[in-house]
């Protein structure tokens, strides 16, 4: 494995993975935990908080409002928190960087505040569409504007009103956006789910001690409520691992434990499709924090078969279909593995389902698109030149595929995978050599 310059990297072929691998903190929940701080009542500690670039752009951004953050270690936050309605205004353009979680919850949080915010990002984030999370702030009193309702978002806040809101489209963030935007807000606001998204919101809601109505419809907070400050630990994250799962299952002879990994019921449906894949693994819930479970994933090769993701299913793996993609690219010659129901991957970092086809096309994988997912059949893989579009998952679900070419593929855009996974390419040759 060379790095290279213009911040590319080769991965050679790999006859084996094996060993043990810890992953980094949870994103999704590094994110609600420090927004959550930020807005507690009381100093608030974090440890095992996400050291990706996604999750830093989210404590600049409440620094920027004035929330006092100081590091206690390479992965531990202190903050101290200003309570409801608590925030100063910015002195300048609050910068999500690729962050559109960032963007998404933090709007819903300044969009309660009295004064304007302007939020912003990189070229990435800002061809992004934002319209999901600006139309409910709006309804809830919000002004926002947004040129063809992507970045830069303007937003004058102010006193809010809770609305019953009820996505076109299932988005874990949008939920999360309006019912912080709903803490803020007089009444009562309610989220429809006709399709279950990642609930970390509400678990993180609760361990701060707010309440959450759930039902089978929706989610529903009453605006006003306290939250208390807490002493948390982020476990590590899912979509990192999904990515050794792959690189396990789909290499002869592999075995690999992930220790540490969050194991919430509303993020596992990706270790089930492993499993239909057929893929040998088994995983053990060893403790629970702030209602946060986790355990060790131990994963072992197997000769998969031909699968599928569809869309019901779509919302709780959304994130690890590239991982799921690089162990189809490594099954067995003339297996597919097809994913409908997920347009959504067309507006992430990259358009996600036209450049995870570009590069593993390169590769030699045969992959069909279509306007909300693609098929993938796996062909011998040769290796070759990838760009990963400046996407982590991307550059990462390459990353895997390449140890099962038969030659060295050079990767573009390497250094995205710092959004997530710092590190990244020293623990795969740690578990290739």
């Amino acid at each position: 494995m060379l790095r290279a310059p213009a911040d590319s990297i080769t991965i050679a072929p790999a006859a084996r993975a094996t060993g043990r691998v810890q992953v980094p903190g949870d994103k999704s929940i590094s994110h609600r935990y420090a927004l959550l701080s930020a807005i507690a009542d009381g100093e608030s500690s974090i440890t095992g908080f996400s050291p990706g670039a996604d999750c830093a752009a989210t404590v600049e951004c409440l620094k920027r409002l004035g929330v006092g953050i100081r590091r206690a270690g390479a992965a531990s936050l202190a903050i101290q928190g200003r309570g409801l309605g608590g925030l100063q205004p910015a002195p300048d353009p609050l910068d999500a960087l690729n962050s559109g979680t960032t963007m998404r919850l933090l709007s819903g949080i300044v969009a309660a505040h009295p004064f304007r915010s302007v939020l912003t990002g990189d070229h990435s984030l800002q061809r992004r569409p934002m319209r999901r999370i600006i139309d409910p702030l709006v309804r809830m009193g919000a002004r926002i504007e947004a040129p063809d309702g992507r970045p830069p978002l303007t937003i004058d806040g102010g006193s809010l009103q809770g609305i019953v809101h009820e996505p076109q489209v299932p988005s874990a963030q949008v939920k999360s956006g309006v019912l912080l935007a709903g803490l803020h807000a007089s009444g009562r606001t309610r989220v429809m789910e006709v399709v279950p998204t990642r609930d970390h919101t509400e678990r993180a809601l609760e361990a701060f001690g707010a309440r959450v109505d759930r039902d089978a419809t929706g989610v529903e907070v009453a605006g006003g409520q306290r939250l208390h400050a807490q002493t948390l630990r982020v476990p590590g994250d899912i979509s990192g691992a999904a990515f050794w799962a792959a690189l396990a299952g789909g290499t002869p002879s592999s075995d690999v434990h992930i220790d540490g990994v969050g194991l919430n019921l509303s993020r596992i449906a990706v270790l089930e499709v492993f499993r239909r894949a057929g893929v040998r693994l088994d995983f053990t819930r060893d403790e629970e924090h702030a209602g946060e479970p986790s355990g060790t994933v131990h994963v072992s090769f197997a000769d998969c078969e031909s699968f599928s993701v569809g869309p019901d299913e779509v919302p709780l793996v959304i994130d690890e279909i590239p991982a799921l993609a690089a162990l189809a690219a490594m099954m067995p010659a003339g297996r597919t593995f097809t994913v409908r129901g997920a347009g959504e991957l067309r507006v992430k970092e990259s358009d996600r389902i036209s450049s995870l086809a570009d590069g593993f096309r390169a590769m030699g994988a045969g992959v069909e698109e279509y306007d909300d997912g693609f098929t993938l059949e796996a062909r011998p893989l040769r290796g070759g030149a990838v760009d990963a579009a400046g996407d982590h998952r991307l550059a990462m679900a390459f990353a895997i595929a390449a140890t099962g070419a038969s030659s060295p593929t050079t990767i573009s855009g390497a250094s995205s995978v710092d959004v997530s996974y710092p590190g990244f390419f020293d623990e795969l040759a740690r578990l290739t050599r």
